[in-house]
């Protein structure tokens, strides 16, 4: 079977479906691969390119669609697209079926199979096939980057001889693939990050990427946004009502905002509204990645920046992934290559279109003339972090009863070493001549004191200060030294080879470490 990637018509859309490093996997399971001239041109992908790997340059639309069994394309294909379509041949788009009524009627009627890439459901299985979370990915990161180019201060705070440049402080809405990657972006850059999200249980990655969860004075179960498949679902009005008295309070603060709130199959809630706008300082930034399905902030305008009568910018842009076109063919590529990897199992170029399958079902959106769109649930649920179970603060009464409790139990144990030692010392004594008992004394003595000190230091010196720690094992030598006058030939051989032993051990302590701290060292 034959893989096709038409040229993207939609103006301004610079990706592509098919990358030479994808088209070389496809043709391992199997399959022929062929792209429309000059479908990759403006992703940076030359015709030359997918020649070079065996990719079958054709030179117009009508005939790719018409010689190819699987299409693979980016953005929802137009009305004169899916004409092309005929019995059997296997669409992988994006595809927006929620929307996409007549879409889905077309491919019925044409008997075409569909596979919404969209759709794919968030199981830890297809992770390697969600092109949301891909193409989310990197519009999170465009979109700080575009905040930054309309924002006229740094980042990051500085102090410099013309005075001192306070850090500019980001808020995040949506704490998903997209809000995630602009807190991670944002925070490099320096500024003081702010992030909300519906879902509490989210707040521990926020906080661990460096920024600031905004948590609500709210106590309902509604404030749980978890939905299947990890997704934030709808609020109540009384929660709605505590979100909007949280951004108000905010948004004098904030000198970026950016928005990502999306719900399954909704269009975007509407979460900052104009009075916010009105409130935020002249120069501030709003980047709305809800754009596209209606946005999140009242005033955005779908691929276009709007400045308001306060100075605010509010960029409603919705081709962030496109304006990174290469690195986003080659994720979306490689989701593409993921899917047909579970459609071709035999690797034989032949689609096995398992409608068993928890992934290949879910993105299903017509099969065999039907439409099969909404799936059913997975059988296999995306699993949600378990909140915390909330640990109870000691008093410092308590606190000071189990430090007297374990100070307690470490000194009965340490009162029963040493009596069980001393009844050994004393069986010893009576059975064994005195001079024996010179050197016996002086080796519990060596062997005490070298553990006493090596467990007390710390595990985290161990590799770092290896020659020092290993330092530690001139007691050995003392005891060693000691020892070597002694008129007994056996004691003077065991204290020899005490020292020799000892001695390897702290000099190549020093030099193990001296190679260690070389690999760090700047050529």
């Amino acid at each position: 079977m034959k893989i096709g990637t038409p040229k993207e018509i939609l103006k301004g859309e610079n990706r592509v479906a098919m990358t030479p490093e994808s088209a070389v996997q496809l043709q391992k399971l199997g399959y022929e691969c062929a792209i429309e001239k000059g479908a990759g041109a403006a992703a940076g992908f030359s015709d030359e390119a997918y020649e070079a790997v065996g990719v079958e340059i054709v030179k117009t639309a009508a005939s790719l669609w018409k010689s190819s069994d699987i299409i693979a394309k980016v953005r929802v294909p137009t009305e004169t697209e899916m004409k092309r379509l005929t019995k059997g041949k296997t669409l992988i788009s994006f595809f927006n079926p929620a929307g996409n009524e007549e879409g889905m009627e077309l491919a019925k009627a044409k008997g075409a199979n569909v596979i919404a890439m969209e759709m794919v459901p968030r199981i830890s299985r297809a992770q390697k096939m969600d092109a949301l979370s891909s193409m989310a990915n990197i519009a999170g990161y465009r979109a700080v980057i575009e905040a930054g180019n309309n924002f006229g201060r740094f980042f990051t705070g500085q102090v410099t001889a013309a005075g001192k440049v306070p850090p500019a402080k980001v808020l995040i809405v949506g704490a998903g693939v997209a809000g995630l990657a602009a807190i991670g972006t944002s925070t490099s850059l320096g500024a003081i990050t702010y992030a909300f999200d519906v879902r509490p249980e989210v707040a521990e990655q926020v906080e661990s990427m460096g920024a600031e969860f905004v948590y609500l004075d709210f106590e309902e179960e509604q404030q749980d946004g978890s939905a299947t498949g990890g997704y934030a679902s709808v609020q109540s009005e009384e929660f709605r009502n505590a979100q909007l008295a949280k951004f108000r309070e905010l948004a004098p603060e904030m000198d970026i905002v950016i928005t990502t709130a999306l719900i399954p199959n909704r269009p975007a809630p509407k979460l900052w509204l104009e009075d916010m706008v009105k409130a935020m300082k002249p120069g501030s930034v709003i980047v709305d990645l809800a754009a596209e399905r209606g946005g999140n902030v009242e005033g955005t305008v779908p691929d276009e920046k709007v400045v308001t009568d306060n100075g605010v910018t509010i960029i409603g842009y919705t081709d962030f992934p496109s304006r990174m076109a290469a690195q986003s063919s080659s994720l979306y590529a490689t989701n593409i290559r993921h899917m047909m990897t579970d459609l071709t199992p035999d690797k034989d170029g032949q689609i096995n279109h398992n409608m068993e399958d928890d992934v290949i079902r879910g993105a299903t959106a017509t099969y065999e003339g039907e439409i099969t769109f909404p799936p059913p649930p997975p059988k296999v649920q995306a699993i949600a972090a378990k909140p915390k179970a909330e640990v109870k603060e000691l008093t410092p009464e308590e606190k000071r009863a189990q430090e007297i409790a374990a100070f307690k139990a470490q000194t009965k144990q340490q009162v029963t070493l040493l009596g069980v030692g001393g009844a050994l010392m004393l069986l010893v004594g009576l059975v064994a001549p005195a001079s024996f008992m010179q050197h016996f004394i002086v080796f519990v003595l060596a062997v005490f004191v070298g553990f006493q000190v090596i467990w007390n230091v710390s595990h985290s010196l161990h590799t770092p200060l290896m020659a020092i720690t290993n330092a530690i094992s001139s007691i050995i030598i003392v005891g060693a030294l000691m020892q070597i006058g002694s008129g007994s030939f056996l004691v003077i051989l065991l204290a020899a080879l005490s020292i020799f032993m000892a001695g390897i051990n702290i000099f190549g302590g020093f030099l193990v470490t001296r190679r260690m701290l070389a690999m760090f060292q700047k050529s």
